[in-house]
């Protein structure tokens, strides 16, 4: 995994945890899908609903895909959340778009892929989220088994999990991230939504998040 910029890194961060995109509350944690207990919830969907965070974000993934991925000609949204930001991508790259169900649909085609698929053509994944990378990394083989040349993904934020740059290495997919968990807590601490007393069970929580308590 690679950060595009460690000033867009701290901005993404700002903006995210302003429009309350990203909610740290240690004391009262979320429990995720998995099972695993968390301090932190992102939902950058948010972001959406606010225009100017929105478009820091699509030109920030827009730079990431013209700088590592220039080669690129077509952009796939990962669904649900990826689908948006890649559909800006792609409008303002004039690419084509298509994006990637989590299951195929259970009618009329059944497609697992919407859009036109075009069998060697060079696609740039769209995400929004990265934690294990597993959905993520999903996509990335549907699209392949489809015919597609996958470059790489970009995607907003990330957990930084040991265990996602396993994954994405594994699968040899390049990751780009505008920000990620080492540039939000400092954030967080310089914008007093935690004290130094919730950094240390937010870094504790990083470090394993599966045996984590609050």
């Amino acid at each position: 995994m690679e950060i595009l910029d460690p000033s867009v890194a701290a901005e993404v961060a700002d903006k995210l945890l302003e429009i309350q995109a990203i909610r740290l509350q240690p004391e009262n944690p979320f429990t995720w899908a998995s099972g695993w207990k968390s301090p932190i919830y992102c939902d950058n969907r948010l972001s959406l609903s606010f225009p100017k965070v929105r478009n820091l974000i699509k030109e920030q993934l827009i730079r990431s895909v013209m700088h590592y991925f220039p080669e690129a000609e077509a952009i796939a949204g990962v669904a649900t959340a990826g689908i948006p930001q890649g559909a800006l991508i792609a409008n303002d790259l004039e690419l084509p778009f298509i994006y990637v169900r989590s299951k195929a649909k259970g009618h009329g085609m059944e497609n697992m892929i919407e859009g036109k698929v075009t069998p060697g053509q060079k696609v740039v994944v769209v995400e929004d989220l990265v934690s294990t990378g597993g959905s993520s990394l999903k996509a990335v083989d549907d699209l392949r088994k489809a015919g597609f040349e996958v470059l790489g993904m970009v995607a907003i934020f990330t957990y930084g999990f040991d265990v996602a740059d396993q994954n994405f290495k594994n699968s040899n997919t390049k990751l780009i991230c505008l920000s990620h968990y080492e540039a939000l807590l400092p954030r967080a601490i310089l914008k007093k939504y935690i004290t130094d007393e919730t950094l240390k069970s937010l870094s504790a929580w990083r470090k394993d998040p599966g045996s984590w308590t609050p």
